[in-house]
C-alpha cells in the first residue's frame, strides 16, 4: 500500500521510533523510505538568522542526524535516501508538504511530542502543521510516555 515513506528526522527519540515505525511498514510493503531533515532559519518566529559558524555547525547536526537514520535503515534492510533542506520563510510543515509532492511520497511518518497548552502556543507544533497541510496521509508516532499522559 505505502511504498514511499517520507519520515521527517531530527534525533529525538520521538524522530527516531517514528522512523523504525516507517521501516516496519516500508518493510511490509516492499516499499522505501526518504529521510528528511530540515534546518530552518528560525527567522519566521523572530529575527535571528544563522550565520558563519552557526549555520555551519546546524548543517553538520543535520548532516549527521541522517547519517544516523540512514545506518537504521540500512541496518533494516529498508532502501532509503535522506535529502538535508535550509529553509528560508517556511514552517516545517510546508516543507515537509512540498518534500511529499516532489518526491510524490505516499504517506509521511511523523514523530510527535504531543505539546499541550503554553508549551505548544508558545513552541509550536510540527507535527500539527504537517497534519494541516500535508498532500497525503500522514501517521504522527508518540513516545509511550506521552500517549499514556493523553
Amino acid at each position: 500500500m505505502y511504498k514511499r515513506i517520507l519520515v521527517p528526522v531530527d534525533g529525538s527519540e520521538t524522530s527516531n521510533r517514528a522512523l523504525v515505525a516507517a521501516l516496519q511498514m516500508a518493510r511490509e510493503t516492499s516499499g522505501r523510505v526518504r529521510l528528511l531533515h530540515a534546518i530552518d532559519e528560525l527567522a519566521y518566529l523572530s529575527a535571528f538568522e544563522y550565520s558563519g559558524q552557526v549555520l555551519e555547525a546546524a548543517r553538520k547536526g543535520g548532516a549527521r542526524t541522517l547519517e544516523d537514520a540512514a545506518a537504521i535503515a540500512t541496518a533494516s534492510g529498508v532502501p532509503a535516501d535522506h535529502k538535508l533542506v535550509e529553509v528560508t520563510g517556511q514552517r516545517l510543515g510546508e516543507v515537509v508538504a512540498d518534500e511529499a509532492r516532489n518526491w510524490d511520497a505516499d504517506l509521511i511518518v511523523i514523530g510527535t511530542h504531543g505539546r499541550r497548552g503554553v508549551s505548544r502556543v508558545l513552541l509550536g507544533s510540527g507535527a500539527e502543521q504537517v497534519l494541516r497541510l500535508a498532500p497525503v496521509p500522514v501517521l504522527a508516532v508518540r513516545t509511550p510516555e506521552e500517549a499514556a499522559s493523553t
